[in-house]
């Protein structure tokens, strides 16, 4: 067995993995906040990570708390979106993430290749079939997604640039998942010291006999979607070409959508199933022929 076929499994592991982050949280969304949910995934995930912040230096710091902070965005909408609608929706339409890179460049003036353009015809087809008709009607749950997309897209251009100003690499990835767990925590800090009452004391019991109730799906989540994997995929890309990696990258929705069946019940109509086929085709054709994976390193 050759390394670039060993890579090509570890990168279909990892997709598969990712694919099961959308009904795992789906499924937390009904007991927690986006807010706890992130500050308890990611600072599991960064307590494992911790070893790679030793001799980190100052500017994998900087560039990976700017990463972070994006990341925590990224990760507000989308999980906000994910508690008022299905998770394989959101997950194909989280998947447009890699349609806004190109289109950065689009709004600074960039020509667009005809691969991009069709892809974004493909995307725009996809998503009204979808969401639209006998897809299901659109939802504030899809808009949430889509603007998380967004966020996401300026997430992986940030993205771009820091790794290849990084010392080391996966420092920077221990930093940026240490920040999204501090944004989480300043965030419930100021809630908690700015709220219009004071949190009742009865109410903390409450909340940790919620989190050893679902404390696997938390584990599961920090520690192997969040740390574990990110570690196989640095792996797996290095013995992948980015074709390879940009293909199996697209089939993620495709494997929420079908985790989401199996864990949470959640079906799709046929014309759903058209437009995602739609959706994964122009996320395909959109990385296709792209000198690097547009998804290195980010954590789903």
């Amino acid at each position: 067995m050759t390394h670039q076929f060993r890579g090509i499994l570890a990168l279909l592991f990892v997709t598969m993995v990712w694919g099961t982050t959308f009904p795992a949280m789906k499924d937390l969304t009904g007991h927690f906040s986006a807010v706890w949910i992130i500050v308890l995934r990611f600072t599991l995930g960064a307590a494992l990570l911790a070893p790679f912040l030793l001799r980190t230096s100052w500017r994998d710091v900087r560039a990976g708390a700017m990463l972070g902070l994006v990341l925590f965005a990224c990760y507000m909408l989308q999980i906000e979106g994910l508690a008022l609608t299905s998770s394989n929706r959101n997950a194909f339409i989280t998947g447009l993430n890699v349609l806004v890179v190109p289109l950065l460049g689009l709004a600074a003036g960039k020509r667009p290749e005809r691969r991009i353009v069709l892809a974004l015809l493909l995307a725009v087809a996809g998503l009204f079939v979808l969401c639209g008709g006998s897809g299901g009607a659109w939802s504030r749950g899809d808009t949430l997604a889509l603007l998380g997309a967004c966020v996401f897209g300026v997430y992986i251009k940030l993205m771009e640039v820091a790794t290849r100003g990084a010392d080391k690499l996966m420092s920077l990835t221990a930093v940026q998942i240490a920040s999204v767990a501090g944004c989480a925590a300043v965030w419930l800090l100021v809630r908690a010291v700015g709220g219009a009452a004071p949190v009742p004391a009865s109410w903390w019991p409450g909340l940790g006999a919620a989190i050893v109730a679902h404390g696997w799906n938390f584990l599961y989540l920090g520690v192997i979607c969040t740390a574990a994997i990110i570690s196989l995929q640095t792996w797996g890309q290095r013995h992948a070409t980015a074709n390879e990696a940009a293909v199996i990258y697209a089939f993620e929705p495709g494997a929420a959508a079908f985790f989401a069946y199996f864990w949470l019940g959640e079906t799709m109509t046929p014309a759903a199933w058209c437009g995602a086929a739609l959706l994964i085709s122009g996320m395909i054709v959109s990385q296709w022929s792209t000198p690097r994976p547009a998804a290195a390193l980010a954590p789903e």
